[in-house]
């Protein structure tokens, strides 16, 4: 399924119309040097803090040497204590000055997630799966902006990603995903305006790894996974691990089988406390048809001439349609200890993406008829990212105040090879399709470009400790982007452009002995764009800026955590497409403002139970755009309020002991398909549900999502493209440990 088909011409830029911006905040920088240059004013005080560590807890092995700068503590059932999506480094999630979610690996198996963007269903700020289940694309919205193309992020380096050539990761590869809400560009050099999603691989940690996990839905659709790994030898520094899955069969769309393969190597290198190296590999292969679908408002959210459009059907045509992708990384991550205040890190990978596409989709303004018309569409897209951060970091306590420094440099090269076309394609019909594989032959295509990104970022950040629990952090960064495109199509339509920018980030926080934690913080941000508007001129960054007050809570008494925030986020320059006099335009402009709050809940309540629950309301607003018509409103697609609450409970003793039971509820809020908010798209509320039986090296489970088949519509983006929520499946899965 991968994008509505009415970003398909037209534009070359319009895979997405996410944020990631950036501006002025060179004062950072300065305020960071000011406040090291006034360490002598303290040196007379001394004042005793809690000890910090870093990179020294292990897993309970023995031979585990301490954990990396960028290796979070292991989460302890549904609450996690630390992060690096905020700061680079691992840090406890009470000193980031921004909101954070950890989804641990014990809650992604609890609820049988099985993509990326499943696994945010219930955490606050997200609004992911906007269109339903999709096979090819993990669809996520953070705080009202599309995070998708580049709000994804990898162990700690972006997953960036234009038009159709798309990066995904397989959710048994991982072991944990974190959520940062908020701009972060002052820390990774430009991203998604409402925030990022940093997935954490599993690999090499010294440890000994056995298991083994199969699964089948009702579709049906199977896989087979693995997870070994060990050290080579008692005293030998090396150690390795290899995670893979298989998996392949029907969806709920009819015809759309799919199949996948994926596998990630790694090897740990230690030989003492003060070096660590992990060199990593990934390999991903997709071979599948379209499933699900892009369907007009009347014949989803209202009804047509003919009903409704049944959720299974397929749209493209079985003998033709096909879906192609391969993507392939290696990677390091380097860290040495230079003294005992001072420590150099590297972390680099190249990622290698082709995606191939074949195929009608649905393009029906017409809705007074019985038939769905359509657009054949193929695309050859080949891309390459090569990613480098190299920093050091600086943590010593000079007179009264405990420093962590953290000063780097990163470079990003972004090449995409790619082109696209359309044909036609005969009518569907929607209640009693006939597929008579009638496809035209292709036009010229109407992208045919090479582009390249250069992106060179220099950044600092530095967290004070001072006055027995205030925290301050200030951040600055700035960034040069060189964009050059080689238009092979008759237009000839090259350019190049070249923009510098900097953002920053400046916070306060109180940290109280009970394990409240108070937090104020305003960021700067921008975000490079690839694309030109229809005069054919480059595009320049998106900009914009965000404030950000807060308490999170770690009692002493509970397991548990506790946030809650409010936020004003105010994002600028988005490339739009809009429709002038019956024909499609396409600018950099407009504003649209984000404000609204956030609670967040994780809770251990014993080692039966475990509980998380999320509520999110928003106040979304387009507050500049050429169309004056649509200032005022909300913008189309995103609900105002979303919530949800997942409990779940292991029977500790007796007879049961072992059985495990988990039972959740979530809830989107009424939505636009339109930007004039004349086309309302109504709330729905679904079920999940789990029961399983779980011993020491081994388990199975049962997991139903929407068990009570609630027919809804996720989303629309346009009367022409909404999307249908993924309706019941059930996953029976069993693993063992060895």
């Amino acid at each position: 399924m991968s994008r509505p088909i009415s970003s398909l011409p037209i534009s070359r830029s319009l895979f997405s119309l996410n944020s990631r911006l950036a501006l002025t905040g060179a004062f950072v920088l300065a305020g960071c040097l000011g406040l090291l240059s006034s360490n002598a004013a303290f040196a007379q005080t001394v004042v005793k803090l809690d000890e910090v560590v870093i990179g020294s807890e292990t897993d309970g092995d023995a031979t585990h040497q301490p954990r990396g700068l960028a290796d979070p503590a292991p989460v302890d059932g549904y609450v996690a204590s630390e992060a690096t999506a905020g700061a680079k480094v691992a840090t406890p999630i009470n000193e980031i000055p921004q909101s954070v979610s950890v989804i641990g690996r014990k809650e992604l198996d609890d609820r049988g997630v099985q993509k990326v963007d499943e696994a945010l269903r219930y955490t606050p700020g997200v609004y992911s799966q906007p269109f339903g289940a999709d096979s090819d694309t993990d669809w996520v919205y953070i705080r009202g902006f599309d995070a998708t193309q580049a709000g994804m992020f990898l162990d700690g380096l972006q997953l960036y990603q234009y038009a159709f050539a798309g990066i995904t990761v397989d959710p048994f590869l991982l072991d944990r995903v974190e959520v940062l809400r908020g701009p972060a560009s002052v820390l990774y050099g430009g991203s998604n305006a409402g925030g990022i999603v940093n997935q954490i691989s599993k690999r090499a940690d010294g440890a000994h790894h056995g298991y083994v996990e199969a699964g089948v839905t009702d579709d049906p659709n199977g896989y087979v996974g693995f997870d070994i790994g060990d050290s080579f030898g008692e005293a030998n520094p090396w150690s390795y691990r290899i995670v893979g899955r298989v998996k392949g069969g029907d969806t709920e769309t009819d015809y759309a089988d799919n199949f996948r393969g994926a596998v990630a190597p790694s090897l740990l290198y230690e030989p003492d406390a003060d070096t660590r190296l992990e060199l990593y590999a990934t390999y991903q292969y997709d071979d599948q048809r379209h499933m699900g679908g892009f369907w007009p408002y009347v014949g989803t959210v209202e009804e047509a001439s003919y009903g409704y459009i049944p959720r299974d059907l397929f749209y493209s045509e079985p003998d033709s349609d096909s879906f192609r992708s391969k993507q392939a990384s290696v990677g390091w991550d380097f860290q040495q200890a230079l003294d005992d205040q001072l420590t150099f890190r590297s972390n680099t990978r190249l990622i290698h993406v082709e995606r191939s596409e074949y195929g009608p989709y649905p393009y029906d303004f017409d809705t007074t008829d019985d038939t769905l018309y359509r657009l054949n569409f193929a695309h050859d897209t080949k891309a390459d990212l090569f990613e480098s951060d190299n920093q050091l970091v600086f943590e010593d306590q000079i007179g009264a105040v405990h420093h962590q420094l953290i000063a780097g440099v990163d470079y990003k090269y972004y090449r995409i090879d790619q082109w696209q076309a359309t044909g036609p394609a005969d009518e569907l019909d929607p209640i009693d399709p006939v597929y008579d594989d009638n496809l035209g032959a292709l036009y010229d295509p109407y992208v045919d470009e090479i582009i390249d990104m250069n992106q060179l970022g220099f950044y600092a950040q530095e967290q004070a400790k001072f006055g027995d629990g205030w925290i301050l952090t200030l951040n600055g960064r700035y960034d040069n982007v060189w964009i050059d495109r080689d238009d092979q199509t008759a237009a000839d339509n090259d350019y190049d452009r070249e923009d510098g920018a900097a953002s920053g980030r400046a916070a306060i926080a109180y940290e109280f002995a009970n394990g409240l934690t108070s937090y104020v913080s305003v960021s700067r941000f921008f975000q490079p764009q690839i694309g030109t508007d229809t005069a054919g001129d480059p595009v320049g960054p998106q900009t914009g800026e965000q404030y950000e007050a807060g308490v999170k809570y770690s009692p002493t008494f509970l397991d548990a955590s506790f946030t809650a925030s409010v936020f004003d986020l105010t994002r600028r320059n988005t490339l739009q497409n809009r429709t002038v006099n019956g024909m499609y335009v396409t600018e950099a402009l407009g504003e649209v403002r984000s404000r609204g709050v956030e609670l967040e809940a994780n809770v251990n309540l014993d080692e039966a139970w475990n509980v998380t629950g999320a509520f999110t309301a928003y106040d979304l607003e387009i507050t500049e755009d050429a169309d004056t018509s649509i200032v005022g409103k909300r913008p189309w697609l995103i609900p105002e309020v979303l919530a949800s609450a997942w409990v779940n409970y292991t029977v500790p003793s007796g007879a049961l002991k072992g059985v495990t039971a988990g039972a959740g509820i979530r809830y989107q809020g009424d939505s636009y398909a339109d930007n004039e908010n004349t086309l309302k798209v109504p709330d729905a509320t679904v079920f999940d549900a789990k029961l399983g039986y779980e011993q020491d090296d081994w388990g199975i489970s049962l997991n139903v999502n929407n068990v009570f088949d609630k027919k809804y519509v996720a989303g629309c983006q346009s009367a022409s493209s909404c999307g249908y929520g993924e309706g019941r499946t059930a996953l029976l899965k069993t693993h063992f440990s060895f």
